[in-house]
């Protein structure tokens, strides 16, 4: 079974959870499509990585992907703003991580966050992403959270996992929200 980002449920409103998320520690690449981004991310898992320390994939693969639009004929616009992020295994400690061969990965620590996160299945095709984002910010304004940011993209399957057992997520942080 693949490793999950751990985190509590703090509240649900509606199909909205919010969650408290600890501290994590994520491989992440920026300016480059998903495809790219990916390869980068899979190889230092992999043990492209001072030491060749191979590690275990984990869920959830976080992206914040601006899909490329489109303009009079046809001509893609693909913006710099695009960031993969692969959350690491939680063994590992800032200090005791391998160096990436690469200079495009860096590795980051995510502070503590509480996160208002929408599930969906499917495949998560630009409409479908976009209809989900504007029904959690919706959720989020309609319940009295305050958004901390953009929303983002949270992917849990691999390319070959059928649509219907596809588990995808978009999610924004947001001010924990007061205990009632």
């Amino acid at each position: 079974m693949t490793e999950e980002a751990p985190f509590e449920v703090v509240a649900i409103f509606d199909d909205i959870e919010v969650r408290r998320y600890p501290p994590i520690l994520v491989a992440t690449v920026e300016g480059m499509g998903e495809n790219q981004a990916f390869g980068y991310l899979f190889r230092y898992i992999s043990g492209k990585n001072e030491g060749g320390d191979k590690m275990a994939m984990t869920v959830p693969v976080i992206s914040n992907q601006s899909r490329g639009k489109r303009l009079a004929m046809t001509v893609p616009v693909i913006s710099d703003e695009r960031r993969m992020s692969f959350v690491l295994p939680k063994e590992y400690k800032l200090s005791d991580l391998p160096r990436p061969l690469e200079s495009k990965v860096r590795i980051d620590e995510v502070a503590e966050r509480v996160l208002a996160v929408l599930r969906f299945r499917g495949y998560a095709r630009e409409k479908a992403v976009e209809e989900k984002k504007k029904a959690l910010m919706d959720a989020v304004k309609h319940h009295g959270l305050k958004a901390i940011g953009e929303t983002f993209e949270m992917y849990y399957n691999g390319p070959g996992t059928p649509g219907f057992m596809r588990r995808n997520e978009v999610a924004v942080e947001v001010e924990a929200p007061n205990p009632a």
